[in-house]
């Protein structure tokens, strides 16, 4: 299976999925303990959540599981999050705090360079050129980073997450207009709480490719599952929950893509 699948629209806007694969190639998942195998910290359904919100838009989406290599973290291996709860580039643990691998079958030093090269640097590769594309086309890009996440992880936050994080790492990742847009139609979705730069602040994506200086503009929304499916397993996509939240996403993108940001920019 290709790492990455690419969609191309003509739109400004790219949608990144980096957490919605369920791909485990064989050699890897027979080293997962059975914790590890059911693949809980999925963003589940996440691409088909936002299918058909925007029909302009370019869609990027890794394949793999972030258990084979987390594609929304740093290379490096470097914490975005210092001091606090997380996981790793190629987590040891789950979003609980519970180890995931069988003893002894951790992934290497090597094993990790490998799964970089293999699957992380190639989702990076085709974001970064539709980015580029896009933005040849239109003056600017929108990176809109998309990321969903169970509702309560005591190991990782406190309480009960809102059902919007906006995250633009404390506005430095994006023109304020494409962050006032975004806070507005959460403002708008009554049925829904929103926080901006709470716990998620906006991973190593938003923050990697957000230079609003050379008219690249990048955005996390990460969603609370409660609002579109079941946060246990089988983690069923819930219709009539989903429709719900799909109104105020499309209303999001429909604001984002109203912006020339070549013009203020």
């Amino acid at each position: 299976m290709k790492p990455v699948s690419v969609h191309q629209g003509n739109g400004p806007i790219v949608l990144g999925f980096p957490h919605g694969g369920t791909y485990v190639p064989e050699a890897i998942a027979s080293k997962l303990n059975q914790r590890g195998q059911g693949l809980d910290d999925t963003d589940w359904h996440i691409a088909q959540l936002y299918a058909g919100l925007d029909f302009e838009a370019t869609t990027v989406e890794a394949t793999f599981h972030r258990y084979v290599i987390d594609a929304n973290r740093d290379p490096a291996g470097q914490s975005l999050y210092p001091g606090q709860n997380t996981t790793t580039l190629c987590p040891l643990t789950d979003f609980d705090g519970h180890p995931i691998w069988k003893d002894g079958e951790e992934p290497s030093a090597d094993e990790v360079e490998k799964r970089t090269r293999k699957y992380h640097a190639p989702y990076h590769e085709a974001l970064s050129h539709e980015i580029d594309r896009v933005k040849e086309q239109h003056g600017f890009a929108i990176l809109f980073d998309c990321h969903s996440i169970r509702s309560n992880i005591p190991f990782l936050f406190e309480g009960t997450l809102p059902v919007f994080s906006i995250g633009t790492d404390s506005g430095r990742t994006c023109a304020t207009e494409v962050e006032d847009k975004t806070v507005e139609c959460c403002r708008a979705a009554h049925d829904f709480e929103y926080v901006l730069n709470g716990r998620f602040k906006g991973g190593w994506t938003t923050r990697h490719y957000g230079q609003p200086d050379k008219n690249i503009h990048a955005i996390q929304l990460e969603l609370a599952q409660r609002a579109y499916m079941s946060e246990a397993a089988p983690w069923n996509y819930q219709t009539h929950l989903a429709k719900k939240l799909r109104i105020h996403l499309q209303n999001i993108l429909a604001s984002l893509r109203g912006i020339d940001l070549a013009a203020t920019t």
